[in-house]
């Protein structure tokens, strides 16, 4: 069943504010493929060791560190500000409706920072750690390899706030997803390809629950919703659900980095509100796109090299900006 979508006016002022920041972003620097290649020539293995390491006993990893990098680039561009704690002058990320509770993977990429920092001292940043793991995340999942741009600074302040508004949400409409990829530079091709990270990894209840019960005015289930997905949800899940309670963002594939995620939109096996949107809402220009991908995985792997790019570029500080934190949790002391 098709809906229609439309644009509240709290989020229209948010995300004007967003794009804002966005044209403002600074532009004396580009990213290279070849940055550390002499200050750190093994930084891309020694990330991919400590997340193959954790995989062995986490499956979920891959798709939680993939997320962070999602979560930090859509929140004052891709600085490392996600991985803040908090701290008298620092409101975290962490704390932002979200990833509070949600977001995870932190101690991973400690592990990280820590590898790297026994190599090569006060060179990565936390930023590039975060574009790296994603790439080795996608890599190690089955997905494909891309050449990650390196060059980012971590930045010295988080914005809850901002990160309240600015990432798309698992209860967006179509109309919200398109603004808030449009408002950091990203377009109707990037909003289907990187909403294709749902092929793996897990989800709470609570991110999808809405659509289970009440969500029509008479009372009934999300009609985009097909049959038996519904059922086995709302089993999973009854009104009453646990916190601890999990659900694969692909049913059929759960571990896996493939197409499978836009089958299941054909199907009405979308997870989230926000996935079922890009296949179900009257007249949506990720209908199309939805379907190439269904059809053609290699297609979708070669977008998703680009569009992960693209979110990789979105406002990164370098040259003299920000600093290579030493602790990615925190600012560096004066």
């Amino acid at each position: 069943m098709a809906r229609s979508s439309t644009l509240s006016s709290p989020t229209v002022v948010a995300l004007f504010a967003a794009a804002l920041l966005f044209l403002l972003r600074p532009l004396n620097a580009e990213l290279t493929a070849d940055f550390y290649a002499k200050t750190c020539p093994d930084v891309s293995s020694i990330v991919q060791t400590v997340i193959h390491e954790a995989l062995e006993s986490d499956p979920r990893i891959t798709a939680s560190l993939l997320r962070l990098h999602f979560h930090d680039c859509f929140v004052q561009g891709c600085d490392g500000s996600i991985l803040l704690d908090n701290s008298p002058t620092i409101k975290s990320e962490k704390d932002s409706a979200p990833s509070f509770k949600s977001a995870r993977g932190f101690g991973v990429v400690d592990k990280i920072k820590a590898a790297i920092e026994s190599t090569c001292p006060g060179t990565v940043s936390c930023a590039d750690i975060l574009a790296l793991a994603a790439n080795a995340s996608v890599y190690l999942s089955g997905g494909p390899y891309w050449t990650v741009l390196l060059g980012r600074r971590d930045g010295l302040t988080a914005n809850q706030g901002l990160a309240n508004t600015s990432i798309p949400s698992p209860f967006d409409s179509y109309a919200n997803l398109t603004s808030k990829f449009f408002a950091v530079g990203l377009d109707i091709t990037d909003l289907v390809t990187l909403s294709g990270a749902h092929t793996f990894g897990r989800a709470h209840c609570k991110s999808f629950t809405p659509r289970l019960y009440n969500f029509t005015a008479d009372g009934g289930p999300d009609p985009t919703l097909s049959p038996w997905y519904l059922t086995a949800l709302q089993k999973l899940c009854p009104p009453n659900f646990s916190s601890s309670v999990l659900a694969d963002l692909d049913p059929t594939t759960p571990n896996l980095f493939d197409n499978h995620y836009y089958s299941n939109l054909q199907k009405n096996d979308g997870l989230f509100q926000s996935d079922q949107e890009l296949y179900s809402t009257a007249g949506a220009a990720t209908v199309p796109i939805v379907n190439s991908f269904s059809a053609d995985q290699s297609a979708f792997f070669k977008s998703f090299t680009r569009s992960i790019v693209n979110m990789g570029n979105i406002s990164p500080l370098t040259g003299s900006n920000g600093e290579i934190r030493c602790n990615c949790r925190k600012v560096n002391e004066s």
